[in-house]
């Protein structure tokens, strides 16, 4: 009986370490579990972070290429504005023709350049009367206040003036 009692005390230490192993690694396959289930959830966090980087990234580019075309509209509008302004002043100084209102002749060409000198004309009797107001000066040598060139002039030479006739 005593054989009998050594082998029931020696079985239940082998059950008692057979539990015990077995607790341990129920653990280990609970914590091997739980390390998987992280893994796998900062995978998907990390692949649903790429698509969001990567949308972002395509909506980024579309938005520089939007960007880009309305830079490159308003560089054509600059151009098409300065091209017509430098139009505008060819056709001011008489250098292209306007073939949409017909053509030209001499005696509209002549009173279009009148026009245009006007302002020059305005300018130069404004210039004289000016230097007329602030006197003239002094000492501009001998016999100088005598010359033609010293007299203001009053009016433009009969030879720039425009001579308009009956003739078509």
């Amino acid at each position: 009986m005593s054989d009998l009692n050594t082998q029931y005390a020696s079985l239940q230490g082998e059950e008692e370490k057979l539990t015990s192993a077995s607790q341990r690694l129920q653990a280990k396959v609970d914590s091997f579990r739980t390390r998987k289930e992280t893994i796998k959830a900062t995978y998907t966090a990390a692949e649903a972070q790429t698509r969001i980087n990567e949308a972002f990234t395509g909506i980024s580019e579309e938005m520089a290429i939007v960007g880009m075309a309305i830079q490159r509209a308003e560089d054509k509008t600059e151009q098409m504005k300065a091209r017509a302004g430098a139009i505008d002043e060819l056709m001011a100084s008489g250098a292209l023709d306007d073939v949409v209102s017909g053509p030209r002749d001499d005696i509209q060409a002549e009173l279009d350049r009148m026009g245009a000198s006007h302002g020059v004309d305005h300018e130069l009797e404004r210039m004289k009367a000016e230097l007329g107001a602030g006197g003239a000066p002094k000492e501009l040598g001998a016999g100088a206040a005598d010359t033609p060139a010293a007299q203001p002039a009053t009016s433009a030479p009969a030879a720039e003036q425009p001579q308009v006739s009956d003739t078509p």
